[in-house]
């Protein structure tokens, strides 16, 4: 049996990155997936890919894979890998160097650890169970793989993210060197805040070698109202009062987004005094709150009375609203 070269069956540099075994992967999983291949070897093939992807995407197996040298091959004239192995009977390092393994894998099998097929110290264990050890035959689908993620980005009207509803979202996925366009109705919960991610499982790419969809990853984008400001669960109203409810104090219906609520306005309330309902801002296990800043709006005049009713309050009242600049 000879030493089976994992970088150069995924055609990769031995310092290559993390990334770049994942793209080489995929590419050649696609070229050689015995679903969609022509190639008379797809499934050995495939089967090889697997397993260098394997053992090269993981950081230890791979630091321990690259112990074991460059060119070296097993039998009565191989040279012993670097860290002690010895030919021999089968010892307590379970390597036997004069003895023939079925399949590369049964090799590294002695190095990791056999186990149960799919035990925590079989690295090819799931392999063995979708039938790419020696043990078995034909090929089964890889099932622990998943394709990728697809992100996608949703607005929604305040009123809606406050009561829930349910939206289409549009998304593009790609498969086979091709892109489609889909379109699913999403459940918004209600109590939703803006940029907030939903994810819809198994609605993403598909897995190139058979295994699970990724999923869809929705972000909410809340879109900005004409009265009302959100700001995480909170909600922010600035109310108009007369003058007269600012100074004489006032129960005033301030709209909310569960409907109107009355509130009691002090007596000499200013403009920007901020106010708060408890409660009345996003739905949450612990809900927002509303607050609310007053803004005092005079009435327009447009008569000799009501000119006549302000020019009153001017001679009542000993009133300077520039008091504290004059001041300085």
């Amino acid at each position: 049996m000879e030493y089976q070269d994992y970088y150069k069956t995924l055609g990769i540099s031995r310092d290559a990155s993390a990334d770049e075994i994942k793209k080489a992967y995929r590419r050649l999983a696609r070229r050689y997936h015995p679903d969609v291949s022509e190639e008379p070897d797809a499934e050995t093939q495939f089967k090889g890919i697997s397993e260098a992807y394997e053992v090269l995407k993981d950081p230890e197996k791979r630091k321990l894979y690259d112990q074991l040298g460059d060119n070296w091959q097993t039998g009565g004239d191989s040279t012993p890998p670097p860290g002690g192995y010895r030919s021999g009977a089968r010892g307590t390092s379970g390597f036997a160097g004069g003895g023939e393994f079925g399949d590369f894998s049964e090799f590294f099998e002695s190095i990791f650890g056999r186990g149960a097929a799919g035990g925590v110290n079989d690295p090819f264990g799931r392999f063995h169970d979708r039938g790419y050890g020696p043990e078995r035959s034909g090929w089964d689908r890889h099932k622990h793989a998943q394709g990728s993620d697809v992100s996608a980005e949703l607005e929604v009207d305040l009123e809606d993210a406050y009561r829930g509803t349910t939206k289409t979202v549009s998304f593009t996925t790609t498969g086979q060197a091709q892109s489609s366009r889909r379109e699913l109705r999403v459940k918004i919960p209600a109590g939703v805040t803006d940029g907030q991610k939903i994810r819809l499982k198994g609605q993403g790419e598909a897995c190139p070698v058979g295994g699970a969809n990724g999923d869809l990853l929705i972000r909410i984008l809340i879109k900005s109202h004409r009265h009302f400001q959100l700001a995480g669960k909170d909600i922010y109203l600035t109310l108009p009062i007369a003058p007269w409810e600012a100074a004489s104090g006032a129960t005033i219906a301030v709209p909310t987004l569960g409907g109107r609520v009355e509130m009691n306005i002090p007596a000499q309330s200013q403009s920007r005094k901020r106010l708060r309902l408890k409660g009345r801002g996003m739905p949450a296990k612990t809900p927002g709150d509303q607050y609310v800043d007053l803004m005092i709006v005079n009435p327009p005049v447009n008569s000799e009375q009501e000119r006549a009713a302000f020019k009153s309050l001017e001679e009542t009242f000993d009133f300077d609203p520039r008091a504290t600049l004059r001041s300085r």
